[in-house]
Parts: structure tokens; sequence; C-alpha cells
């Protein structure tokens, strides 16, 4: 027991302060989500930019509060993984839009 390292407590975690205000800001970024569709504000297309505006905010917010990914060398792998994640992701969503576009298209000229 003697032999025993301590660990700091801060070495790959995030503090109660970084969670809490993690926490804070994903609440704020949802309340006002929830408050631009409830009380339509603005015209439908205005409100899915400022949905989607406030989607990447809360992306990000996730990302470095909770999941504690930021630009350091340590991090370069995660940050690359999340990056393919994203450009298979939009590469995925895209090419079917596309292609569901396209079959739309074809489907209404008969």
């Amino acid at each position: 027991m003697a032999h025993m390292q301590s660990v700091p407590a801060q070495q790959g975690n995030g503090s109660m302060r970084g969670y809490v205000g993690g926490f804070l800001l994903s609440v704020v970024l949802t309340a006002a989500a929830f408050g631009l569709v409830m009380h339509c504000t603005f015209p439908a297309q205005t409100a899915m930019i400022a949905l989607s505006i406030l989607a990447f905010v809360q992306i990000v917010v996730h990302l470095v509060f909770f999941l504690h990914i930021d630009m350091s060398a340590g991090q370069r792998w995660n940050v690359m993984a999340l990056g393919y994640t994203a450009l298979a992701a939009l590469f995925l969503i895209g090419g079917t839009m596309w292609v569901m576009h396209n079959v739309s298209m074809n489907m209404m000229s008969r």
C-alpha cells in the first residue's frame, strides 16, 4: 500500500466546473431551439438555419465539455477520427439526398 502512486484527479477527466458549465450551455441551447420552434417567430427557412446553427454549437459543446476533444497534440488521432466520421456522414447523407432527388425527378416525368 505504501508504494501506490497517486494519480492526479484532473488527468484525462474534466472538472466539476467544466461539466456543470457544459450542462448549463446544453440546457440553454436546447431551450433556445425549443423556444424557436414553439413560438414560430421566424419564417420556416430562417428557423431551419437557426436550428442547424444551434445544433452545430450543441455538438461542439458536447465534444469539448464532455468528450474532452480539443486541438492538442495528444488528441490529434481523435480529431482525425472525428473528421473522418463527419466526412463519411456527409457523403452518406448527401449521396442519399442526391439519389432520392433524382428518383423523385425521374418518377415525376412519367
